[in-house]
């Protein structure tokens, strides 16, 4: 029976949520499957990911195929590099201590790699809630001091007016006289 390592799409409708599963290639792309073994979700940033290391390794040592997507999800997470460094140590390549400090070093380096973005993508997005605020308050402060210099405008005209009626008025008082 030919395996793949595949996705299984859950969720709703433009919000997708993934099974990473063992299924036989014959069934169904949401149908039956041999082995839960993660879950992906792509609608966060970056995307969140579990899987089940050793599960997913062994299904590769028993001839699974991973489809593209699986295989970089597998990639990402270090599971083709254990299945590598397994075949290694079955050819008496490196020891098994070897093998497991290699992978553990791999992780730690990609932790602070997926880490570091988290941290950028957080800062990005203060800094541009930063800008936001900043252009906001430049608008507002424009707002009121045009309110203000139409107020006093107004003020000006209307005592221009005022003085325009108090002089008709005086000089028809003038020439009345």
């Amino acid at each position: 029976m030919p395996v793949k390592i595949r996705l299984q799409r859950h969720g709703k409708k433009g919000k997708p949520f993934y099974w990473v599963v063992a299924a036989d290639s014959r069934s169904k792309r949401d149908g039956k499957f041999l082995e839960k073994i993660g879950t992906y979700n792509p609608n966060t940033n970056p995307a969140t990911i579990d899987l089940n290391l050793d599960s997913a390794v062994q299904w590769l040592h028993n001839g699974a195929q991973p489809t593209d997507t699986a295989r970089a999800i597998l990639s990402y997470k270090g599971a083709l590099l254990k299945h590598h460094l397994d075949g290694g140590v079955r050819k008496g390549a490196l020891t098994q201590e070897q093998a497991d400090a290699k992978l553990a070093t791999w992780l730690d380096e990609k932790a602070g790699k997926v880490d570091a973005k988290k941290d950028n993508l957080s800062t990005a997005k203060a800094d541009a809630k930063a800008k936001a605020l900043e252009a906001e308050k430049k608008v507002n402060e424009d707002r009121i001091a045009a309110a203000k210099q139409a107020e006093a405008e107004a003020a000006a005209a209307a005592a221009t007016a005022e003085e325009a009626t108090e002089e008709t008025a005086e000089s028809t008082e003038e020439t009345e006289a």
